[in-house]
């Protein structure tokens, strides 16, 4: 016996002639996104990473190339483009290549996280000639413009009115890849390597590149130094205060090597010096600089003659191998000057 169709407690149509009424306003559920867009933040904190000796192996892991340059966030406005440092200095107008990339991008707002690097002839980032292509090595005292400066993007942290950094990193990655596909110029992705991570370091290590960076897949962007990223270095590189020189006995009014000393407690402690890593003209100038600095009050005490002492001013990043039992630097070299505004990133010597 067939059934009568079920009788609807609701009309499938609306009757157009009846009033339009308004139903009772609920409260949103928490559980279910928020649909409006999220504010634009003036400045995200970046997510640091965090020195190991080994790389960490495993499917949650992904692998990348640690570039040898300036951290950078491009900040796409309505209004224009930001270049913003990892300590929150202004720096657009020294990136003119970059700030062009990022105009043409078509989404109207959107954060970049990324590293700045200058290539040399043999297609290695040389962070050298980044620091003189900013002016920071002490030639002049303008703050010059990079303009041949690459940024090697590796997060997707805003973009077109949704705050990104809730997202795990896989769906960043992906974002980012989608976002960055094909581009060229002045602003590109900087790529992932789906193989052995202990292979991976030794190639990178081969091409005398910085290292490798580690990242877990499934986290958020964090600030600091959490240990969601992780980075294995081929050479230790870090930033030290120039307390003194020792003339050269070969080459007059120069240098002939570079006092340095790390952070320690509430003041100074002597790392050992420096005598490589910069030509006669850049000992020439190293020398005019510190003797503006000289003092009668050393920031540490350093064995040996004819040294002069200077304060604490100048930061100089410096490459080296691993740490002495002794507590020195063991066959260090000079990179560049630093910024001023790199306080934060002198090296600190622990109790330990």
């Amino acid at each position: 016996m067939t059934k009568r169709p079920r009788k609807t407690t609701k009309p499938l149509l609306i009757d157009e002639e009846l009033p339009l009424k308004s139903g009772k306003v609920r409260r949103r559920d928490p559980k279910q996104p928020e649909l409006p867009f999220d504010p634009m933040p003036g400045r995200i904190e970046p997510c640091l990473a965090k020195l190991v000796a080994k790389p960490p192996h495993g499917e949650e892991w992904s692998y990348e190339l640690k570039w040898d340059g300036y951290r950078l966030a491009v900040h796409v406005e309505p209004g224009g483009v930001r270049i913003i440092t990892r300590n929150g200095h202004d720096w657009t107008h020294r990136f003119p290549g970059i700030e062009a990339a990022a105009r043409n991008f078509v989404p109207e707002t959107l954060i970049l996280d990324g590293e700045a690097v200058v290539f040399n002839e043999q297609g290695i980032p040389d962070f050298g000639r980044l620091q003189n292509a900013l002016g920071t090595s002490g030639r002049g005292p303008g703050k010059l413009p990079a303009g041949n400066a690459i940024l090697f993007a590796f997060d997707l942290l805003y973009l077109d009115g949704h705050d990104l950094t809730k997202m795990e990193y896989s769906a960043r990655r992906h974002l980012l890849e989608d976002l960055l596909a094909c581009r060229d110029g002045g602003i590109r992705l900087s790529e992932e390597f789906d193989e052995d991570p202990d292979e991976l370091l030794r190639h990178a290590c081969a091409h005398e590149l910085e290292g490798i960076i580690a990242k877990h897949r499934d986290r958020p962007y964090r600030s600091g130094r959490t240990g969601d990223w992780l980075k294995i270095k081929c050479i230790q590189s870090d930033t030290f205060a120039i307390v003194g020189y020792e003339p050269s006995t070969a080459l007059r009014g120069a240098t002939g090597s570079l006092l340095l000393a790390a952070r320690y407690r509430d003041g100074w402690k002597y790392v050992g010096s420096v005598g490589t890593g910069f030509n006669h003209d850049e000992a020439r100038r190293l020398k005019k600089q510190l003797d503006k600095l000289k003092t009668r009050i050393p920031a540490v005490t350093v064995p040996g003659k004819n040294l002069v002492m200077t304060g604490p001013t100048l930061l100089a990043a410096i490459e080296y191998r691993a740490w002495t039992h002794t507590g020195t630097l063991p066959h260090p070299s000079f990179k560049g000057l630093r910024e001023e505004a790199d306080w934060a990133e002198v090296y600190r010597v622990s109790d330990h």
